[in-house]
């Protein structure tokens, strides 16, 4: 039996997706219980003409995709690119779901992402998470650099899974890193550096060993 418990922490809706939607697929798939939370649903910047709360919607149809139950989709509300206003709120939120989930495993942005929102979650969450393996997830749109000292190898199977979790977002397709070329060429890209068809490549910021 698989005893472990995988946290992903998404600043907002999709970005545990881009950045370890193929691992996500993997872990499921061997029997991990595994927890997405996320802390913006970003109302403020939905584009023109759509419902704000569209991204909620999306995020319970990706995590259907994996097969993640309602109750280990967590979704915080905090105002996008207003983090670090809610800093010590966000750091109380880790602290209880690491005394609730106590995962074995949590992943991160990078320490090196540019996106303010995504920082505060990574600092914070190595705080709340100090005892426990952390591993930060790329995200090359966003990342000054990335050092990629540890690989997930991925199947076709698990990045198609991470790609139709992706296409439950709607609302973003418009972004120019939302695309299955750009997404495939990634994971193929990572996979060439240890010898696999596919890989997801991530910053070891804790690593414990039982």
């Amino acid at each position: 039996m698989n005893t472990e418990r995988v946290l992903i922490l998404a600043p907002h809706t999709d970005d545990g997706e881009f950045g370890c939607g193929g691992s996500i697929a993997k872990f499921i798939e061997s029997g991990a219980m595994v927890y997405y939370a996320t802390f913006s649903l970003c109302e403020e910047s939905i584009p023109k003409g759509l419902p704000k709360d569209i991204l909620e919607k999306e995020v319970v149809k990706a995590s259907e995709v994996w097969g993640i139950g309602k109750s280990n989709l967590l979704i915080f509300r905090y105002p996008v690119r207003r983090f670090a206003e809610h800093r010590q709120d966000i750091l109380e939120d880790l602290v209880e779901l690491q005394r609730d989930l106590k995962p074995t495993t949590v992943f991160v942005p990078s320490f090196n992402d540019l996106h303010q929102d995504h920082h505060i979650v990574a600092q914070e969450g190595m705080r709340a998470f100090k005892k426990t393996t952390v591993l930060a997830y790329e995200m090359p749109w966003n990342n000054i650099t990335f050092s990629t000292q540890l690989f997930i190898k991925l199947s076709s199977e698990h990045i198609d899974k991470k790609l139709a979790a992706l296409r439950e977002y709607r609302s973003q397709k418009e972004k120019p890193y939302a695309n299955e070329e750009f997404i495939r060429s990634l994971a193929r890209m990572r996979g060439v550096s240890i010898d696999a068809s596919y890989a997801e490549a991530f910053e070891v910021v804790r690593w414990i060993i039982e």
